[in-house]
């Protein structure tokens, strides 16, 4: 911290000292729970730490978690506890530095998450739907990924000697936690069943295949580079690297046929002949099996696609560990490395609620997030360790209408005053949280998987809600403007940040400094 910012924390904290010292307020007032949280953060921040240099770090990236996802989120939670919610915070909102990111894409003013986390990951915005390289491809087209390929944070973590790990509740192969690691001219690339002729004939790998030969392709782009491999990928998406074949089905196989692979190739198996001390495991059981301190590598696929939502999770077949539960085995097996690591955590589900026009399944999961982050903290040193806690991109999700204080978050609005719902010009109640396009109002009673929902016909517009629960799980808010699946927005996201090089996380940032601010900390560039 240069001398500047320490003689302005200075003045600031005798300001508030005196202030405080000299009985000019009111006790009401300085023994409110705003006066105190307020102090408190201010005392945080005077008190943060004021070094640069991590050994480790963490990034979440909570997929469409916009800001008024995190409003929402922070009700609920509360609003489960007992309380009002409006007061709380998510375990993150408390880390003592924030800025707002810019999500458009080179091409797009609504971004999609290839090309946010590629910003992320790499230091440089490109198009949409495109991972792991620059601006100047050419969406699907295999011939135009060689040259224009980026490195990642990741990747960087790897060659200076640190442990690295992805952990992922949507397939390990999807846009965010794809952008780590891979490099394809199309983000729906994930198994070779999905590229086009010209782009296997002409080279290019799946996904799938990139994550399983991750050590060698590095090794093979730079010179000299001797790298040992991602330690730690947990995720979804088991379908892309099994054979379309019914005999190499998993236990908790949904399909007739788990496999999705053309080429007849096993890449779990692949993975295991690798790393003959590497761990693979799809289940629960699996899962808890793990010894922390003697496995060196682990490869968790726990589920067929993408995980179950947050509130879903009881219903998978083989069980499913939770994202608090990922992240905490990640950082004990990932911090026996002493040169430290660098880890990416996604909550993609948070994303898919929304697309479903599912607030309930979105902020439940936002809120499981929550307490990853929260886990990540008790399990790492603040003077060591950078947390960094984002979104790529929000929804066209709002908070809408003039309901009172403590007011159900999933309720119908009801004003100050009242105990009856409000009514719109119409003479229909209405629905505090609700989304500006996408699939519609569904009740779908005590649902907890939202994706239940795209077996509905779209059902967009006004719908009479007198005598339907919103505060159910299975109940998906109206939307405007009818659409198979809700969008993306534009605006700004939220970074909140705590640790070493947290204090440079601050104002209105380009997404592509979020690269910038995991590579200073770690100095991974090296001169």
């Amino acid at each position: 911290m240069n001398n500047t910012f320490k003689a302005s924390y200075a003045v600031l904290a005798l300001v508030v000292s005196s202030a405080l010292n000299a009985d000019v307020l009111p006790s009401y007032q300085t023994n409110s729970a705003w006066y105190t949280d307020a102090q408190n953060s201010i005392n945080k921040k005077l008190n943060s730490n004021n070094q640069f240099k991590a050994k480790n770090v963490i990034i979440f990236v909570g997929d469409g978690m916009g800001v008024s996802t995190l409003t929402a989120s922070r009700i609920l939670q509360g609003q489960q506890a007992g309380n009002n919610g409006e007061e709380g915070y998510l375990s993150f909102e408390t880390f003592p530095h924030t800025a707002l990111v810019k999500t458009y894409n080179v091409n797009a003013q609504t971004p999609d998450s290839a090309g946010t986390m590629t910003a992320m990951m790499s230091g440089l915005k490109t198009d949409v739907g495109v991972i792991g390289v620059d601006e100047d491809i050419v969406r699907g087209d295999c011939s135009t990924v060689a040259g224009n390929e980026v490195v990642t944070a990741l990747e960087l973590a790897e060659i200076k000697g640190l442990s690295t790990g992805i952990v992922s509740t949507a397939r390990i192969t999807h846009a965010t936690p794809a952008a780590t690691f891979a490099k394809s001219a199309d983000r729906n690339w994930e198994d070779i069943s999905d590229m086009p002729e010209d782009a296997v004939t002409g080279g290019c790998k799946d996904i799938a295949d990139q994550l399983v030969n991750f050590e060698a392709n590095l090794e093979a782009r730079f010179k000299g580079v001797d790298v040992n491999g991602i330690e730690v990928v947990m995720g979804g998406g088991r379908r892309h690297f099994l054979p379309k074949d019914a005999s190499f089905n998993s236990s908790d196989a949904v399909s007739e046929v788990e496999g999705d692979r053309t080429d007849a190739r096993d890449l779990t198996a692949e993975w295991q002949s690798q790393y003959s001390n590497g761990v693979y495991v799809m289940d629960q059981a699996g899962f808890d099996a793990i010894n922390t301190e003697s496995t060196e590598r682990v490869m968790g696929l726990f589920n067929e696609s993408h995980m179950q939502y947050e509130a879903d999770r009881q219903n998978d077949i083989a069980g499913e560990p939770s994202i608090a539960e990922m992240t905490s085995k990640a950082i004990d097996i990932l911090d026996n490395n002493d040169q430290g690591f660098f880890l990416m955590v996604e909550s993609g589900r948070i994303d898919h609620g929304h697309h479903a026009g599912s607030a309930y399944n979105a902020l439940t999961d936002a809120i499981a997030l929550s307490d990853a982050v929260k886990a990540a903290v008790e399990k790492t040193d603040p003077n060591e360790t950078l947390i960094l806690v984002t979104a790529d991109h929000g929804h066209v999700f709002t908070i809408a209408g003039y309901p009172k204080r403590g007011n159900p978050i999933l309720g119908k609005v009801v004003g100050i005053g009242s105990d009856k719902p409000a009514t719109a010009s119409d003479g229909l109640p209405y629905t505090t949280l609700g989304y500006t396009n996408g699939n519609g109002m569904h009740d779908l009673g005590s649902e907890t998987n939202a994706d239940a929902g795209y077996s509905e016909e779209i059902n967009a517009g006004r719908q009479d809600l007198t005598n339907v629960d919103t505060t159910a799980s299975g109940f998906h808010q109206e939307a405007l403007i009818p659409m198979s699946s809700e969008t993306h927005s534009g605006e700004d996201i939220a970074l909140h940040a705590q640790g070493p090089g947290a204090q440079l996380v601050q104002g209105v940032v380009e997404q592509s400094v979020v690269f910038h601010l995991i590579e200073q900390s770690l100095d991974l560039i090296q001169e």
